[in-house]
């Protein structure tokens, strides 16, 4: 347990470094392999929908949370940096949920609101917490506010921000390190998140074709960036654009490593 212990200090004491922690999620043992193995990488981040979608499940705790489990604790063993979890919105029981993520290993987790009632949202935040103390770690809750991924195209965009600095100021203040606001990419609606959260309280992720890049969210305060099914979609895109040529006649990419 004390290295799992360092582990989750580890974890705990990149949010808060002056360097942006960046996050490319994976979904298997190999993807892991090869994140981790990658120069500066110093954590990693499941993604619930990659693994999910490697089985031939749906996004949503469609997949039996003892089979996620079982992917996420092949991915732990097989990588000496800490590791953290996307336990959706706990599948049921967030408490318990996150206990069998630490037993698996696990020193990190995001947990969804789903935009519950808070004082449901800040209660399962508590219980994931008090699953980490239980466990004698300091487990990084990365608190996820669905305020902006469940607004409609139409919303009032302040209100949004609005309900997520509520959602989030209740989450910090029940324990949560770092708040995660998915669905927020301009540069506007994450300074106001900062301003309101504070300096290395944020987390957000990175959507191809619209976020700023790390190092200019580093400079607005940003704690952390991560990628989500976006990777397994970089990963896939390649796999079809290299197989479209393939059978079009031509070869495998020259560019092609050796990575497994």
């Amino acid at each position: 347990m004390a290295d799992l212990a360092t582990r989750a200090r580890t974890l705990l004491d990149l949010h808060t470094a002056p360097e942006i922690l960046t996050l490319a999620n994976v979904w298997d043992v190999v993807s892991a392999t090869v994140v981790a193995g990658t120069p500066g990488v110093r954590a990693l981040a499941t993604a619930s929908h990659s693994i999910a979608a490697t089985f031939g499940y749906e996004d949503g705790e469609h997949i039996p949370l003892k089979l996620h489990l079982g992917m996420v604790e092949r991915i732990v063993k097989a990588v000496d940096v800490p590791v953290t979890m996307d336990f959706e919105a706990g599948y049921g029981d967030a408490g318990e949920t996150a206990r069998r993520a630490i037993a698996a290993g696990v020193v990190g987790g995001n947990l969804e609101d789903q935009l519950k009632p808070l004082d449901d949202a800040v209660a399962a935040v508590e219980a994931v917490l008090r699953a980490g103390r239980d466990a004698g770690i300091d487990f990084v809750l990365n608190a996820r506010t669905d305020a902006f991924v469940k607004a409609g195209p139409d919303a009032d965009r302040g209100e949004v921000l609005t309900e997520a600095t509520r959602r989030g100021r209740a989450y910090l203040e029940a324990g949560a390190p770092v708040v995660f606001v998915p669905g927020v990419v301009t540069r506007e609606e994450i300074a106001a998140l900062v301003d309101a959260l504070g300096p290395n309280k944020l987390t957000v992720i990175s959507v191809p074709g619209a976020s700023l890049p790390a190092r200019e969210l580093q400079a607005l305060g940003v704690a952390r960036v991560s990628t989500g099914p976006f990777t397994q979609r970089v990963a896939l895109t390649a796999l079809q654009d290299a197989t479209a040529g393939f059978v079009a006649g031509g070869t495998l990419p020259e560019s092609t490593r050796t990575l497994n």
